[in-house]
């Protein structure tokens, strides 16, 4: 197929990045330390509206679905999606600071459905552009490409306008670079990805599931391992800001560490699609975590002036992070394929439901974190010892054991090259 297939599928990524590094970094500081919610507060409201969004996933897979169905195409919903996008993320990054807590409850919700009208039939176009086993290998790395791109956009041009230090600033900044790009890349992704059209497109039923898990029982195993890993991710990107200042005590260089972490992962992917060739996707996922876990058990020894071994840390676990993104969902694109030959126009739902287990994930790792460290009392003004000790194990030693766990998980799913 044409290279600038792999281009045209790798551009929505970007700004969905931009817009995605903001939601998970940025927004939870911004609402605790500049608009004053407790840290606790805020965890406990980004889960709720998480959590309500979360089980809406399968449903705007059935809609992504229905629309393929009627339309034979997904790009409707896309596009409703980007509209309610805009809107609801600028009101997010501007509220009402006498009702603080509601608006950020009911924004963040809107933003996290437009989200999922957006990315769930961009994903599920990964299943349908090709039928071929490696090729989807390529597009959800161009993709996951795409997002680190993104994510490097959204860590550097704070730094480039000296703005890093003020939240608000960064989050104003990001919005017009995200709106900028995201309709330009949007349009460009409506008029030129071309997926697979059918004449006869079955109207799915959600009971058509009992089938699909019958006829591949190994699926919910991947989908825990899955699950796991994710919240293994979440739980240090979430923390991130906060280990760096009060940890390490260089929150000046949080920047640069993101900054050589994404790098890192850009590099390595080319490497780990070449050994996903000579073994399979699973195993090469397999082999990225464990690399992730080895390099983060060393995270609870660090302290303050202990700058270079996180840096190398930060190298290292970064190596895995294009592994991690990109074959998880190349796994589940083959997935999606293996389940279509059962029951037809099912794989919206399907990418429905796996968009569902990464929002959960995300929901469960931010009320955590910030649910544990607000019952130790953690106190950004003057932290305890304790409440330290507390961050460091939830940032380094947490994400090994779930890690760990993912393992056992994937490890019992079966794949077929196809």
């Amino acid at each position: 197929m044409a290279k600038s297939n792999l281009l045209y599928y790798s551009l929505l990524a970007v700004p969905l990045a931009i817009l995605g590094l903001p939601l998970y970094i940025y927004l939870p500081t911004f609402y605790a330390k500049d608009i004053g919610i407790d840290m606790a507060l805020v965890g406990g409201v980004l889960f709720l509206a998480r959590f309500f969004d979360v089980f809406l996933d399968p449903y705007l897979g059935y809609l992504s679905d229905r629309s393929k169905q009627k339309y034979n195409s997904r790009k409707p919903l896309v596009a409703i999606g980007t509209i309610l996008l805009i809107i609801s993320f600028y009101l997010l990054i501007n509220p009402k600071e006498e009702y603080a807590s509601i608006w950020l409850f009911a924004f963040s919700f809107l933003v996290y459905i437009a989200w999922s009208m957006v990315n769930i039939p961009y994903l599920t176009w990964s299943a349908e552009i090709t039928n071929d086993y490696y090729y989807k290998t390529k597009l959800n790395s161009v993709r996951e490409i795409g997002t680190i791109v993104g994510v490097l956009i959204a860590l550097l041009l704070p730094f480039l306008f000296s703005i890093s230090s003020n939240t608000k600033e960064v989050l104003d900044l990001l919005f017009v670079i995200f709106i900028i790009l995201f309709t330009c890349f949007t349009i460009i992704s409506l008029f030129k990805i071309k997926t697979v059209t059918s004449e006869n497109i079955e109207n799915f039923k959600f009971s058509y599931l009992k089938i699909i898990y019958k006829e591949l029982p190994k699926i919910k195993s991947l989908q825990i391992g899955y699950f796991f890993n994710n919240l293994a991710n979440a739980i240090p990107a979430t923390l991130f800001l906060l280990f760096i200042e009060f940890v390490i005590k260089e929150p000046k260089s949080s920047g640069l560490l993101l900054i050589v972490y994404f790098l890192s992962g850009v590099l390595a992917l080319p490497v780990w699609t070449a050994i996903s060739k000579k073994t399979s996707k699973k195993r090469v996922w397999i082999y990225s975590i464990v690399l992730a876990s080895a390099s983060f058990i060393f995270v609870p020894f660090l302290g303050e002036n202990d700058f270079v071994p996180f840096l190398i840390i930060c190298i290292i676990s970064g190596f895995s992070l294009g592994a991690d993104l990109a074959f998880p969902t190349s796994i589940h694109s083959d997935i999606s394929q293996k389940a279509e030959e059962i029951k037809n126009n099912c794989s919206g739902l399907l990418f429905g439901l796996w968009a569902m287990i990464t929002k959960l994930s995300l929901a469960l790792s931010v009320a955590i974190s910030f649910g544990i460290l607000g019952l130790f009392d953690f106190n950004e003004n003057n932290p305890s010892d304790n409440s330290i000790l507390t961050l460091t194990l939830l940032y380094g030693l947490a994400p090994v054991i779930l890690k760990i766990t993912a393992i056992i998980f994937i490890n019992k799913y079966k794949e077929d090259k196809q």
